[in-house]
């Protein structure tokens, strides 16, 4: 702000002949810029054929590469299947569990999970989105919670996570993931009657909750969304990564792109918890690819122009320690969204995985409140099947 109304007072200052010249030498920069962008994009594009990398995959055939695919689906699908969502005699005993596929818009075979209360008191539905790299399986805990409070409990495994379809840690289309997200909230209503839903998301799952979420025929069939550490003003590591992702991702797509990781970064304070997650095989680990970084900065710049379009009720969570994804975007979410219905909630000290930090169940207890002091407003919707 400062250095904007230092500029509005210098400017009066200059020569007409520097108010015309000025604009055409940035003009200059910003075309020389361009120039620049394309030729290091050209040259990527015949320097990748020539790594050795990329050559040795070059030998290997289509047909080849697909069935490896398959058989790492099939393998990370069977070890999803195997996991136990309940933990002991107790919580099976006041729980119960499922698992299936769902097939999203594209056809591709989507892994889900259930939990519902044994008693069959459900007061509302939650359809939990994870966030990127990771799988539904890891909320088990957070499902124990919510049953206990009488919610049931769905996931969704994205395409190329979990025991999903697909490239492992490879997303094609975010809106994919939207369009797969809303038509498995269709199924859910419709199997569900009369129960109301929320929706939540974590990080890269927040923004494609709230990108679905911003959609009219899905905003009705909500009560509200819930999002932690969402991927809002997602900014690559290095600016030419922006620059080029857009075309480098349509020339080489799956291409594993170690310098937009963010290497080194904590996202758990509690080392148990950390460890956890990075042995967890059906967590992908592997350097980010490059189609799948585009999708995340584009939704993620969709949303940051379009937030005043946002009149979903919500509650956004977010640590303020987090370096992952910027707390402060969730506050301008918060500030400038339309939204009659909406909380907000920093966390100090707290970092980017939320309800794997050792204030987990104080996170999801307050979670709870939001949704039950939702259904509050309209008892109406209250619903024990």
């Amino acid at each position: 702000m400062a250095s904007r109304a230092a500029a509005a007072e210098i400017e009066p200052l200059t020569s007409g002949a520097s108010n015309r010249i000025i604009p055409l030498l940035r003009a200059a920069l910003r075309a020389l810029q361009r120039s620049l962008l394309f030729v290091y994009t050209l040259l990527l594009s015949l320097i990748l054929p020539l790594h050795p990398r990329h050559r040795q995959t070059r030998r290997v055939s289509p047909w080849t590469l697909r069935k490896l695919e398959e058989e790492d689906t099939l393998r990370r699908r069977a070890l999803a299947d195997s996991l136990d969502m309940v933990f002991g005699d107790w919580d099976a005993n006041l729980c119960r569990w499922d698992t299936y596929m769902f097939f999203g818009v594209k056809r591709n075979a989507l892994f889900c999970r259930s939990w519902f209360p044994v008693s069959g008191q459900t007061k509302g539905i939650l359809l939990i989105m994870h966030g990127l790299n990771e799988h539904g399986g890891r909320y088990a805990n957070f499902a124990k919670q919510l049953t206990s409070c009488d919610f049931g409990v769905y996931t969704m495994d994205w395409i190329g996570h979990g025991g999903s379809d697909g490239l492992h840690g490879y997303v094609p289309s975010l809106d994919h993931v939207v369009a797969d997200t809303t038509a498995f909230l269709e199924k859910i209503k419709s199997e569900n009657p009369g129960v109301p839903c929320f929706l939540f998301g974590h990080s890269t799952g927040g923004a494609v909750v709230l990108k679905a979420a911003s959609h009219p025929h899905v905003k009705d069939m909500l009560e509200g969304i819930i999002l932690t550490s969402p991927a809002l003003r997602v900014k690559p590591a290095h600016p030419v990564v922006g620059m080029v992702a857009p075309l480098f991702s349509l020339i080489a797509p799956r291409f594993q792109f170690k310098g937009a990781n963010k290497r080194g970064i904590p996202v758990i304070r509690d080392p148990v918890a950390l460890r956890a997650k990075y042995a967890d095989p059906l967590v992908y680990t592997g350097p980010i690819r490059v189609r799948t970084g585009h999708e995340i900065l584009r939704i993620s710049s969709y949303l940051m122009r379009n937030l005043k379009s946002i009149r979903v009720p919500f509650f956004v969570l977010h640590g303020t320690a987090d370096r992952v994804t910027d707390p402060m975007a969730s506050q301008d979410l918060y500030n400038e969204a339309p939204s009659e219905f909406k909380d907000i909630k920093l966390y100090d000290g707290f970092l980017h995985d939320l309800l794997f930090e050792p204030e987990r169940e104080d996170i999801g207890r307050d979670i709870i409140d939001w949704m039950e002091k939702k259904l509050r407003m309209d008892p109406r919707k209250v619903s024990f099947q």
